[in-house]
């Protein structure tokens, strides 16, 4: 019972450093990807959202008697509109995404950083739910 007992505590005490090893570099990683992923999205959606609008449905120009501008007005409501559709097309977009793969390096498993990124990549979905930690800048 004892040697259980043992064997236990050796199997947990491996699995949790390997653990401690892995996870920030996971954790990194899924930073980065969802950083990637919503920089795409966003661009893209605001790319969009641009298309249907022009320069002179967004502002007035007015000009004197001789042709020289002297006034140029923002019209408000179209772009109030657009302050409000792209945020929310991106968030439609990336909802849509779903799960992402994230691969991780064989060798980052080592906890090494010589072999951090090499060797073949497993291939790892976000397959844990945790609370994201408060991070000062």
């Amino acid at each position: 019972m004892v040697k259980v007992i043992f064997i236990f505590i050796i199997a947990f005490s491996t699995v949790k450093l390997i653990l401690d090893a892995v996870l920030p570099v996971f954790d990194t990683l899924c930073e980065s990807k969802a950083k990637s992923i919503a920089t795409v999205v966003s661009n893209d959606q605001a790319t969009k959202v641009m298309r249907d609008h022009t320069y002179d449905e967004l502002f007035t120009i007015e000009k004197d008697s001789e042709g020289n501008i002297t006034m140029i007005r923002a019209n408000v409501i179209p772009i109030n509109e657009i302050i409000s559709d792209v945020p929310n097309k991106i968030q439609e977009e990336i909802n849509k995404q779903g799960r992402s793969k994230v691969e991780i390096a064989l060798g980052t498993f080592t906890g090494f950083r010589l072999m951090a990124g090499k060797g073949p990549r497993s291939k790892n979905y976000h397959i844990y739910h945790r609370k994201r930690r408060n991070r000062s800048a």
